[in-house]
């Protein structure tokens, strides 16, 4: 199963990346994290990985990427993915696409169309996940990154920003023909029950409360070691979902 996680800026999407990765991982499934993100370069420091090459530069860089990326043809599994750009931990690896580095080195549509490429044409075995962490915002999926995937997540967390952005991530990602489900980030009693009246509460399938332990490991730059309760619901959503797909006729 490929899971896409998205949402605004600073709503945790690589917090729930790296503690579902984990989660899964611990069920023993073999997850392949992809991080598609050009800014947030800390997703290796919360999965306790060295951060691996970008795998742009497998292709000569971006420069020539959409060029590249055009000629990718073939279906890959996990295991074709290039050692040299892949970080591996116990059932996790990690692959990068690409950061920006530079002033003046121009917009991150060629990282864009090489996560939209590998997200397609990537073929998972039974017993792997794909959660690949996405950019702040809608521009992946008006680049079509969504294409390749079997569901999105929108982290909401107590902002009206968030609420509207999950309500437009909703709309798109239903003309893409994807299911999306959400999952509420660092609210308490208050926010939540806010939360629950301002957006579809059927497509809800966890809560994460605040969490101070959580809170300062990211603030250090640590790993994140922490086992939630609500991850393991979406872990359970997921498996749940993987298996009703398995079950029905293609």
């Amino acid at each position: 199963m490929k899971v896409l996680i998205c949402g605004k800026g600073g709503c945790g999407k690589s917090t729930v990346v790296t503690l579902l990765a984990k989660e899964l991982a611990r069920r023993q499934n073999k997850v392949l994290v992809i991080d598609s993100d050009e800014s947030n370069i800390g997703l290796a420091q919360r999965l306790g990985m060295d951060k691996p090459q970008d795998f742009m530069h497998y292709f000569g860089g971006k420069k020539i990427l959409f060029e590249k990326t055009k000629q990718i043809s073939n279906q890959w599994t996990a295991a074709d993915l290039p050692k040299d750009y892949v970080s591996e931990r116990g059932n996790i690896r990690l692959l990068s696409m690409g950061k920006i580095y530079d002033f003046g080195e121009g917009c991150a549509c060629p990282i864009n169309a090489l996560s939209a490429k590998v997200l397609e044409v990537l073929d998972l075995q039974d017993n792997e996940f794909l959660i690949a962490d996405t950019d702040a915002g809608i521009e992946h999926l008006g680049r079509g990154v969504e294409k390749g995937v079997d569901l999105l997540i929108a982290i909401i967390d107590p902002s009206q920003d968030s609420i509207l952005l999950a309500q437009k991530i909703s709309e798109l990602a239903t003309q893409a023909a994807k299911p999306v489900y959400y999952v509420f980030n660092k609210v308490d009693q208050e926010t939540e029950a806010l939360l629950r009246d301002s957006v579809d509460a059927k497509k809800l399938i966890a809560v994460i409360p605040e969490n101070r332990e959580l809170f300062i490991s990211c603030l250090a730059g640590t790993e994140l070691t922490v086992s939630l309760e609500a991850v393991e619901r979406i872990a359970d959503r997921l498996e749940s979902e993987k298996a009703g797909a398995t079950a029905r006729p293609a």
